[in-house]
């Protein structure tokens, strides 16, 4: 795949990016949707290809056919034509080595935090299996900055770390990557900037492959390794921007030239393509 800068102030060559075989985790070829009841054409000819450790980040208007991508790639709904495959193997359903996290942390009330970190576990394999996954989700409490909360419940948690706890839940099976529905959109401006600090140190950390949904483009900028800017009906790859900034990002960034830069470009397009 290759993936393309905008040209920046002063640059004589367009730079690109790209990912060999060996590392690739997630590919979609060719990948359209159209709903039959309806004759909704939702998506048409979606290429993309997710790198081991790689970040990428998907913007478009609303209707432009985002959630109908994220649920392919999750396995919850087919594709009408295409392939899709994560690890070597055909996506056709809900598998272990995919993990998602949505806009509301959705932790149920009446399990502890620890207990609702290993309800995957449990519901798949069963009580044993989730008791015995503690030790694991109890680490990875610790990585989020929640240590001592395992046992507290939903109520006792702020936005922000409820969130950092479904993070946990998505990441005790250890899946290959990792698909996120703009899980902070509900939490105010400080908050969500800080758990997207999080967010990066974490997927650094464990070197996850992470693919977000949003309609922020500074927060698409400052996650990414890749934007793909979406056009809608049906919902195409406009094009994919390559964000060229050092890592680990961190706020201060946002005030910088070349991340101003890198904002309007993406806006620009999203005009042109006349999404709101």
């Amino acid at each position: 795949m290759e993936c393309q800068y905008p040209l920046m102030p002063g640059s004589a060559t367009m730079p690109v990016a790209t990912n060999t075989s060996h590392d690739v985790v997630y590919q979609l070829s060719g990948v359209s949707k159209t709903y039959a009841r309806n004759a909704v054409h939702a998506l048409e000819d979606i290429n993309l290809t997710l790198g081991k450790g790689s970040f990428s980040s998907i913007i478009g208007s609303s209707g432009c056919g985002k959630s109908t991508l994220l649920k392919i790639m999750a396995g919850l709904i087919p594709p009408s034509r295409g392939r899709v495959v994560l690890q070597g193997r055909p996506v056709t359903g809900s598998r272990r080595d995919i993990g998602m996290m949505f806009q509301q942390a959705t932790l149920f009330p009446w399990r502890t935090t620890i207990e609702n970190i290993v309800l995957p576990i449990e519901i798949r394999d069963g009580k044993a299996a989730a008791l015995a996954a503690h030790e694991p989700a109890r680490a990875l409490l610790e990585l989020v900055g929640l240590k001592g909360f395992d046992k507290a419940y939903p109520s006792e948690l702020s936005g922000g770390m409820a969130q950092r706890a479904a993070i946990c839940r998505m990441l005790i099976t250890e899946p290959a990557v990792l698909l996120l529905d703009e899980p902070f959109s509900a939490l105010d401006e400080l908050t969500r900037d800080f758990m997207n600090m999080e967010l990066q140190r974490i997927c650094t950390s464990r070197n996850a492959t992470a693919f977000l949904v949003t309609h922020s483009i500074p927060e698409a900028v400052i996650l990414s390794d890749v934007v793909y800017v979406m056009k809608p009906r049906p919902g195409r790859i406009a094009e994919e921007v390559v964000i060229d900034l050092p890592r680990p990002r961190t706020l201060d960034m946002i005030t910088t030239p070349k991340f101003g830069a890198l904002v309007e470009h993406i806006r620009g397009r999203l005009d042109k393509e006349t999404f709101i």
